[in-house]
């Protein structure tokens, strides 16, 4: 396939750019990458990207506090959806457990045949 002009693909990662830190300082940002399961190239051209967009970095990481404050209260909504329909059966459960706890006498957590005929 022949590029055309109107080709909408982003430009190839041609350069590259050296700098210099500590050894440490290295590691530990190799390995602060890879727990995030990210390339340092791909943390520091998002770096890059951010501060050509005049975007500073106190503002990015708002920014993705913010995108954690969300996907926390959509995690919070969806325990939510999980918890109430267990609440509204509560009453039904509750009463079934005072019927089982009549129909056992010694209170052993097993209705016998005796206890059972004892409560007909």
């Amino acid at each position: 396939r022949i590029p055309s002009m109107s080709d909408t693909r982003p430009p190839k990662k041609s350069e590259s750019l050296e700098i210099r830190i500590p050894y440490p300082t290295k590691q530990a940002f190799m390995a602060r990458c890879r727990d995030e399961g990210r390339s340092a190239s791909e943390v520091l051209r998002g770096l890059i990207e951010t501060r050509l967009s005049g975007e500073t970095i106190d503002a990015a990481k708002a920014a993705r506090r913010r995108m954690r404050l969300i996907a926390g209260t959509l995690v919070a909504l969806a325990v939510g959806a999980v918890a109430v329909p267990s609440l509204a059966r509560a009453p039904h459960e509750t009463q079934s457990r005072r019927a089982f706890e009549r129909l056992d006498a010694n209170h052993d957590g097993v209705v016998s045949y005796q206890e059972f005929r004892r409560a007909n």
